[in-house]
């Protein structure tokens, strides 16, 4: 008589990481998807949860939110089980818990339930260890389904524009993570800053860098997400940048801000399918932005 063999389940990692800035046009979403999708090209399952009312991610990862049924709001709203909604993207180890226009009129339905900030957070425990990490994109604002993204978080990513005013609101964001972190998640961790919409090409934008690195310091991620056009024509074929041109720039820049991102968390592990990457942008041309 055979003795069977025991099947032993593989320990998810868990992380929750809200992307959060209430200035818009940050690469924010841009950051989302390909975040999310690089983590999945190193074989961590990941879930990207689309909590903006544009529903942008829901698109950017090919699917259409007119057509969504069942989304994000009647998880937070209706009691719905998000491991009954989750849908698989065509990137391997990618899924998607998705959003809807409906979404806009949450924060005013959950006015007056109790523990309001904390709804998404038990939404997502309950799926929390089926996945590696769970990478939250928020709407540009400060607003209760903010808060509780930033509540349900075990830290928050922050994306700042390579411009003008990239430091205008950072102390107001900065001042609502620590409200946060005293009265609703002590445990919410910055897990960095992230300098995006770079162009090597403009005096402007390397100020800005050197302005946001001394100020931030260590916080600031060594890897910088270039201007770059695949970056802006993949949301419209909903496909993140990795899956519409691995060779582009963008790409490249976000699969080297995941592995640095994996080494701050002590997951270095690089698996042979992520090998087939080059990591190792060619020697800088300023003129290209592709």
């Amino acid at each position: 008589m055979t003795a069977k063999k025991k099947i032993v389940k593989k320990e998810r990692i868990g992380k929750i990481i809200t992307l959060a800035n209430q200035k818009g046009g940050v690469g924010k979403t841009t950051s989302a998807i390909n975040i999310a999708a690089s983590l999945a090209v190193f074989e961590y399952k990941t879930l990207l949860v689309d909590a903006d009312p544009q529903a942008n991610a829901t698109s950017g990862v090919g699917f259409d939110p007119k057509a969504i049924k069942t989304s994000i709001y009647e998880c937070l709203v209706n009691d719905v089980k998000a491991r009954d909604i989750i849908l698989e993207t065509a990137t391997p180890n990618l899924y998607l818990l998705p959003a809807h226009l409906d979404l806009v009129g949450a924060e005013i339905e959950l006015i007056n339930q109790p523990n309001r900030d904390q709804i998404m957070k038990r939404v997502l425990e309950e799926i929390r260890k089926d996945y590696d990490f769970i990478i939250i994109d928020c709407s540009p604002s400060l607003g209760l389904i903010t808060v509780n993204a930033l509540t349900a978080a075990s830290s928050v990513l922050i994306p700042v524009q390579c411009e003008y005013f990239a430091l205008e609101g950072l102390g107001k964001l900065l001042n609502t993570i620590k409200i946060v972190q005293s009265r609703l998640n002590p445990n919410l961790e910055i897990e960095g800053m992230l300098l995006t919409m770079y162009d090597p090409r403009l005096r402007l934008a390397n100020q800005v860098v050197d302005e946001v690195r001394r100020h931030f310091e260590t916080i600031v991620y060594e890897t910088i997400i270039h201007r770059n056009t695949r970056l802006g024509e993949a949301p419209s074929f909903g496909k993140p940048a990795i899956m519409y041109d691995a060779e582009s720039k963008g790409s490249i820049n976000y699969m080297s801000l995941v592995r640095e991102m994996l080494q701050r968390n002590n997951a270095t592990n690089i698996p042979e399918a992520a090998k087939e990457f080059n990591l190792v942008p060619e020697a800088e041309d300023p003129t290209s932005l592709n």
